[in-house]
């Protein structure tokens, strides 16, 4: 595994503890996205080193997660139907800025756009949505800080299945080991990815997607 990883613990004193931000594993100019499928999936996505096969369609949303806890709390540890495989998808920083370029709001909230009418033509014509949701310690327990997640569509899934993705890698086998951690609330012997704040180049992107200007 290419992830460089490090104790849970000593990750909570790199992170804020509270507000919006993206948290993710960066390295030379790369950055880390999750998503969990079912074997059919994930077998071809690492033989291939792109989405696709029968068992995937394009027809449908995907949504990726670049926080590692936050996908292990929407899989269960890899313990949920058709969840069974955890991959990491390495992207460059600039398709990554790129998705989240053309994102949308899933939903209205007044501080993100001028009116709901705004809100309502953005949501119909681009193909990313983007959801802030309470984050999750390894237990399942919700947290103060938001964790984002992207839902991709249309051109822009084909593109990041077929184009933009550099690495693809099963971290099963490191989901499984770590869950044993969790299981025997051996909390102080759990690893995760290295995680840090992530930060947009463009402030206005920063704003556009309500980025939190802490990191306390």
């Amino acid at each position: 595994m290419r992830i460089s990883t490090e104790k849970y613990l000593l990750s909570l004193s790199h992170l804020p503890s509270e507000g919006q931000h993206i948290i993710a594993h960066q390295a030379e100019g790369l950055v880390v996205v999750y998503q969990a499928y079912k074997p059919a999936i994930a077998d071809f996505a690492v033989k291939h080193q792109c989405l696709g096969g029968t068992a995937f369609s394009y027809d449908r949303m995907s949504w990726i997660k670049p926080n590692f806890l936050w996908m292990m709390y929407r899989c269960g540890w890899a313990t949920k139907e058709n969840q069974e495989r955890v991959l990491a998808f390495w992207l460059d920083k600039t398709a990554f800025e790129d998705i989240l370029s053309q994102a949308a709001f899933s939903t209205f909230s007044a501080g993100n756009y001028e009116s709901e009418e705004v809100w309502k033509r953005e949501l119909a014509t681009k193909q990313v949505r983007l959801q802030w949701d309470p984050d999750h310690n390894p237990y399942g327990a919700k947290i103060t800080r938001r964790a984002i997640q992207l839902g991709l569509k249309g051109d822009m899934l084909e593109n990041f299945g077929k184009s933009q993705i550099r690495l693809i890698e099963d971290v099963t086998d490191f989901v499984q080991q770590q869950k044993q951690h969790v299981d025997a609330k051996g909390i102080e012997h759990l690893l995760v990815p290295q995680e840090r704040v992530y930060l947009p180049t463009n402030p206005v992107l920063c704003q556009k997607i309500g980025l939190s200007s802490t990191l306390a």
